[in-house]
């Protein structure tokens, strides 16, 4: 039997393929989970859809399995103090404010329908300052994107719009607006961390940009946008309105990847963490005040806890990682899961020549090719599956290696090491490749569930369960960790960087008729 005084924190990770609940203890680790993968649309090429009410559904399922699991393990269920919420960012929710009803799918961040669109709003004058004021460049990834194209080619949603009645969330406001009860009790809030990807929220005000605004040609009387609140607070994000945990209040949100930033405890300047998930995101520490990139990179709220200043980021972006795994198993068929890619590349000592650039969606960080495509190149009559497997590996740690040389530019801060998490990172030959490439160790954490613990942290913050970022979390996570070092020299590692920029370059504009 558990002792009764043990309290605990839940933790909803709301990501692009499914949805989990995680119980943390004290110590930062998890002791029950439950996750639910759900229906991914893709009605076109390029396209990418969710549907909202099943993200939800999934959510609450996992609560209540999580929930189950704990509690037969001896705990209570009323051990558990608060909810954090952290969630896929960018995704985009659109529904009527007089119903709760969404009008459309969720239209998620990988999807690049808004290509056309990006491109005209490119042409309009002032379009060259929005990054210095939002943080992000102009591209089909942000949410605003995402809501222009719905205007002009969903009826519904113009129409709820021109009444007024339009209510606009990313997946962080929908969440929290449906577990509260939807249109029972409106709570209607996103955090600095997620709002910061939308296009519409000034980095150093945190609140939304009136300048930004009109740029888009948003007219605030007829569009409901959320209260921006701090990623951890003890009342804004209101209490569970159903599942087994009805009552418990929300008191934390962040974006996923500011949400691993803080589960691998990087709250000093400086410190880097990458995500090898569906994408790749690695982010840095910057400190109290934002630094707008010069070198292809955003800038991101990193977190606004409870009574402390707020941190910010340098953030790279890469579309495809762990989605060229599944490429290579579902659409090529050629391991029967993601786990034997490591397996299939070892089966040959090197890529044979081959260089794998993944632009299945174009080219995020820091190169920004909207019309770059995926390419194989160097395929001889001597190429096997293996070379590819191995070229699918090494092109998520060559784009790595491109963003930490522009934030090494940007911050001024040289990265000593780099924290690693995301499901790629189980693979010692991936890590090992990383190593090599950047010339600097790899941590690799034992737990690795550092999405779900961020959104935990932000969570306990605010109700006083933990206290101190510096004191609480020294022990956290700590032991069992993996350290890779580099096996290469610099001469070895530059000459295969470079064979991958030429290949970078020789992608350029395939889909520049579309």
């Amino acid at each position: 039997m558990a002792p009764q005084q043990e309290a605990f924190i839940g933790s909803i990770d709301q990501g692009t393929t499914s949805s989990r609940f995680l119980i943390f203890n004290k110590a930062g680790e998890p002791v029950a989970s439950h996750q639910i993968e759900f229906k991914q649309i893709y009605p076109q090429p390029g396209w990418h859809e969710h549907d909202p009410v099943e993200i939800i559904e999934s959510v609450e399922k996992c609560i209540d399995k999580a929930v189950a699991q704990f509690e037969e393990q001896g705990h209570s269920g009323k051990s558990i103090k608060a909810v954090g919420i952290t969630n896929q960012r960018e995704t985009t929710v659109v529904w009527d404010w007089t119903t709760g009803q969404p009008l459309y799918n969720a239209i998620v961040w990988t999807d690049t329908r808004a290509q056309a669109l990006v491109r005209k709003l490119k042409q309009r004058l002032g379009a060259n300052d929005l990054q210095s004021i939002c943080g992000v460049p102009l591209s089909t990834y942000p949410s605003v994107s995402k809501l222009l194209w719905m205007f002009e080619n969903v009826p519904a949603v113009k129409e709820c719009y021109d009444k007024g009645n339009l209510a606009f969330g990313t997946i962080d406001t929908w969440l929290v607006y449906k577990l509260n009860g939807g249109l029972d009790r409106k709570v209607f809030v996103s955090d600095p961390s997620n709002a910061s990807r939308t296009m519409f929220m000034d980095l150093k005000t945190l609140d939304y940009s009136d300048s930004l605004l009109d740029f888009f040609r948003l007219d605030m009387s007829k569009l409901k946008l959320p209260k921006i609140v701090k990623s951890g607070d003890p009342k804004a994000y209101g209490s569970l309105a159903s599942t087994v945990l009805k009552g418990l209040q929300i008191t934390g949100c962040l974006g996923d990847q500011s949400a691993a930033l803080v589960g691998q405890k990087g709250f000093k300047p400086g410190l880097a963490k990458n995500t090898y998930g569906t994408g790749c995101f690695l982010l840095m520490n910057i400190g109290e005040k934002p630094v707008v990139s010069n070198h292809g990179l955003l800038t991101t709220v990193a977190y606004d806890f409870h009574n402390m200043k707020p941190n910010y980021a340098l953030e790279g972006s890469i579309a495809v990682a762990g989605s060229s795994i599944k490429f290579l198993q579902n659409n090529l068929e050629f391991i029967e899961s993601s786990a034997k890619v490591s397996q299939l590349a070892e089966t040959v000592e090197d890529n044979g020549g081959v260089v794998f650039v993944t632009a299945f969606s174009g080219l995020f960080a820091p190169y920004w090719i909207d019309d770059a495509r995926g390419t194989l190149f160097g395929l001889t009559a001597y190429t096997k599956k293996g070379h590819i497997a191995r070229a699918t590996l090494e092109a998520t740690c060559f784009q790595t290696k491109a963003i930490l040389d522009a934030m090494g530019k940007d911050s001024g801060h040289e990265l000593k090491e780099l924290a690693v998490d995301g499901g790629m990172c189980n693979s010692d030959l991936a890590m090992q490749t990383q190593c090599d490439l950047i010339g600097i160790p790899v941590i690799r954490p034992a737990m690795r569930e550092t999405t779900a613990l961020g959104a935990a942290i932000a969570a306990g913050m605010a109700t006083g369960f933990w206290t101190s970022l510096d004191d609480d979390f020294k022990e956290v996570n700590s032991r069992g960790t993996n350290t890779f070092r580099p096996s290469v020299g610099a001469e070895e590692r530059n000459k295969r960087f470079a064979r991958w920029e030429k290949a970078v370059q020789m992608c350029r504009g395939w889909a520049s008729g579309d």
